[in-house]
């Protein structure tokens, strides 16, 4: 299931500067985690955003899942 929906996570380099990106559109997954992390729920983000679908923010989910868990992580500059 998990692979089904990291099918939705697209990486193009035409498309939004080669970023994770859903169903190749120009959405990318940093802005669907931004508004989930700000508090705005899934079913208001499906109204807002009519073109995005469930299984896209559950794809951005494992995705952001399997990022969190590399085996190496790069600090962030100050």
């Amino acid at each position: 299931m998990e692979e089904a929906l990291l099918d939705r996570i697209t990486l193009n380099p035409e498309v939004c500067s080669g970023k994770p990106t859903i169903r190749n559109m120009r959405f990318t997954v940093a802005q669907l985690l931004e508004l989930l992390a700000s508090g705005m729920p899934a079913d208001e983000i499906l109204e807002d955003y009519p073109y995005l679908e469930a299984a896209d923010i559950q794809a951005c989910l494992v995705f952001a899942a399997k990022m969190a868990n590399a085996k190496s992580v790069t600090p962030l500059a100050a």
